[in-house]
């Protein structure tokens, strides 16, 4: 569960106790919108900030992993065991099971125009951390970045709010029962648009959170 100061300041922001709140990323990278949406909107950054670490394991898979690969499936294809079946089946669908066709890839709902897309415009403007806290009030619903680049969720409180939206305009949704390890949850606009986020961090909140949105 998130430690007292983070606690202490969810509280202070939104003036009562929370609901249930849960720190939160987008599952997938954003989309590439069309030039002329992205340059109306800022021209904001569209990917996270990467410490140090990502580039380490970056040189790693490419230098070490990546020839290992190789290696194994030319030695497949020496030995006759490579085939080309199934191609086509990987060629209309993606490596996530979604259609290639689709330009919003399941982050969101891929009308730029609309809530959940104006909102992932600016989504790493407001931090390069991926992590976001939703916080759930009675009355609405908050979402919270911290401006460092990388972040504990446990003891992070310095975020602060970045979109705030009352439960007229914006729910979160998520279904029942789902895996710890893989549970999502959907922010779904009043405009039909939704965003869709998940590797919740803090397994209290998150189950806390899950069951209370999925009631």
């Amino acid at each position: 569960m998130a430690k007292r100061k983070v606690q202490r300041r969810a509280r202070r922001i939104l003036g009562e106790e929370p609901v249930a709140m849960v720190w939160c990323e987008l599952g997938k990278p954003i989309p590439t919108p069309p030039k002329e949406v992205h340059r109306a909107a800022g021209k904001g950054r569209l990917k996270p900030g990467h410490p140090w670490l990502l580039y380490v394991g970056g040189v790693l898979f490419f230098f070490v992993l990546v020839p290992m690969m190789l290696v194994g499936k030319l030695s497949d294809m020496l030995n006759g065991t490579y085939s080309g079946e199934g191609n086509s089946t990987r060629r209309a669908v993606g490596s996530d099971g979604r259609p290639d066709d689709d330009p919003a890839g399941g982050v969101f709902d891929g009308d730029w125009n609309l809530s959940a897309g104006q909102l992932l415009l600016r989504w790493y403007g407001h931090s390069p951390d991926p992590k976001r806290l939703v916080m759930l009030a009675r009355d609405r619903i908050c979402l919270a970045a911290s401006p460092r680049r990388t972040l504990s969720p446990t003891t992070a409180d310095d975020f602060r709010v970045i979109a705030e939206f009352s439960l007229d305009e914006a729910r979160a949704e998520a279904e029942a029962g789902q895996p710890r390890g893989f549970a999502t949850f959907r922010l779904r606009f009043a405009d039909g648009s939704w965003l869709e986020l998940g590797r919740l961090a803090e397994p209290q909140d998150a189950d806390h959170f899950l069951r209370t949105v999925s009631t």
